[in-house]
């Protein structure tokens, strides 16, 4: 059973950075694609990054461009244990939400999905809050 656990989340003030992290456990398989995204409430849940399995191919929410950075640590010696990364800068009160971190398999090192409902495992979020 495929998990995904994340963690970095808290409260900052305007300007700071976190960085959050998501730990997968019970793949088989190193070709995931990951996305984070966040909710808040009220609110449709919106795609912030996402990373190709290979890690060479990325998206960003234009609302994130040049603050936030996705990455995924490729190196570790089991592969389908990957940690996948989401360093967030410049922190602004309108980025406060739950975050949430997606895998889904894929054939292809280059596909980046940005649709949620391409997401086949989903983390249980963690709380990023931004006070002014």
């Amino acid at each position: 059973q495929v998990q995904l656990v994340e963690s970095g989340g808290g409260l900052v003030q305007a300007g700071d950075s976190l960085r959050l992290s998501c730990a997968a456990s019970g793949r088989t398989d190193s070709r995931y694609a990951e996305g984070w995204f966040r909710q808040t409430p009220g609110k449709e849940r919106e795609i912030v990054a996402a990373i190709s399995w290979s890690g060479t191919k990325f998206y960003y929410a234009d609302f994130v461009k040049g603050r936030f950075t996705i990455s995924r640590d490729n190196a570790s010696t089991d592969n389908a244990k990957n940690t996948v990364y989401l360093q967030m800068n410049s922190l602004k009160p309108e980025d406060t939400a739950v975050y949430f971190c997606a895998g889904t398999f894929s054939r292809y090192p280059w596909a980046v999905p940005v649709d949620g409902e391409k997401y086949d495992y989903w983390g249980q979020g963690t709380q990023v809050t931004v006070s002014s």
